[in-house]
């Protein structure tokens, strides 16, 4: 064999190793991915479970940190968090479906649940309350400076009877309501008979399989594998789980995974749930009465991103901060959660979301 020709194989077989030995395109999103959640990976500190989800499939899945600053057991994808205020779209959800099935419309008053609500609520009706322009108080400003038991959805419609005014007239203007979300649970409750934690069960939980969800309830539900909610403050993280607001579940009480997220989000763009013009509406920008475009659904916030109009939603209180990112037309949904009251996690989201949405469906 002629050297030159000896030379040649050695080239070749050098470049077939060399080509063998590159990081696919996936592997290197993934790389990408752990550097823009570098600050959440720990062996000791709370920290965060992440995914992304495209055309029904998981192309990203992973855990970072520690599920409680008290103890050294890894997140995973099948980690429970508390979701705060991601849990208002299911409260939304469930909403729909009962105006799905007529038995309410979006159009019904306020007191047409709670007759005795005080009149400075009675223009008050269930889409005002979906798209936080009801202007009713803020009910943790109406708590107790002495309150020690924790609130739950009830104890929020009987702080409504410790003022007589709304921040504003019903409908014309837009500021983000926890007591509207109270109280659309305790409209589901009143409506279906049913307790609002075993109406999410049967009508959503059960139905999509996300047998790792639910409404918690002290003492009457048990999450598996669960996230605790930390804070950093003097220098160490300290478990703060649970707040004076935390059992209030029409605004944030749900509890799930990643994982059990799939099963969400798949039934939303497939229509399972709702038919698509509901769906749509849902994920569509609402006016106020003189016609101002406000920046949510129901439940959802919507907004304008890489010239894409999409549903989107952040989830924060004592201990958590969460988001996320849905893209429908791309069938993309990017969710960060994670068990620290620290960081603003659309941030890192959208980073993620940078790196799949413009991608093919498939990468390799």
């Amino acid at each position: 064999m002629s050297p030159k020709l000896v030379n040649s194989i050695l080239v070749y077989t050098a470049a077939i190793f060399f080509a063998s030995c590159k990081p696919s395109a996936l592997l290197i999103k993934e790389r990408k991915v752990d550097a823009i959640l570098a600050a959440y990976n720990s062996n000791k500190n709370p920290g965060a479970s992440v995914l992304v989800y495209q055309n029904d499939k998981i192309l990203f899945q992973k855990g970072y940190g520690v599920k409680s600053a008290e103890g050294n057991d890894k997140i995973t994808p099948t980690t429970n968090f508390r979701l705060a205020s991601l849990t208002k779209q299911f409260t939304a959800m469930s909403v729909l479906l009962l105006v799905k099935n007529k038995k309410i419309s979006l159009e019904d008053p306020l007191t047409k649940y709670f007759s005795s609500f005080p009149s400075y609520g009675k223009k008050i009706k269930i889409k005002h309350l979906l798209t936080h322009t009801s202007g009713l108080i803020d009910y943790e400003d109406l708590m107790p400076p002495n309150q020690v038991e924790q609130l739950h959805d009830t104890n929020c419609l009987q702080l409504m009877f410790l003022t007589d005014s709304l921040y504003f007239p019903a409908g014309t203007k837009y500021k983000y309501s926890n007591t509207g979300y109270a109280i659309l649970a305790l409209i589901v409750e009143r409506v279906s008979g049913q307790s609002f934690a075993s109406f999410l069960k049967e009508n959503i939980f059960k139905p999509l399989d996300m047998k790792n969800t639910l409404a918690y309830e002290a003492d009457k539900s048990v999450i598996s594998d669960r996230a605790y909610g930390n804070t950093f403050e003097n220098d160490t993280w300290t478990q703060t789980d649970q707040s004076l607001t935390s059992a209030v579940l029409g605004d944030g009480g749900i509890y799930t995974n990643t994982i059990d997220m799939t099963k969400w989000v798949k039934a939303l763009w497939d229509y399972k749930l709702l038919p698509l013009a509901m769906q749509k509406e849902a994920w569509s920008r609402k006016k106020t009465e003189n016609g101002t475009l406000i920046n949510y659904g129901y439940g959802w916030e919507v907004e304008e991103y890489n010239n894409k109009t999409h549903p989107h939603h952040n989830g924060s209180s004592i201990g958590f901060r969460n988001h996320i990112l849905l893209f429908p037309d791309q069938k993309l949904m990017v969710l960060l959660l994670t068990n620290r009251n620290d960081g603003t996690p659309i941030i890192e989201a959208k980073k993620i979301a940078d790196l799949y949405l413009d991608n093919d469906a498939n990468p390799q």
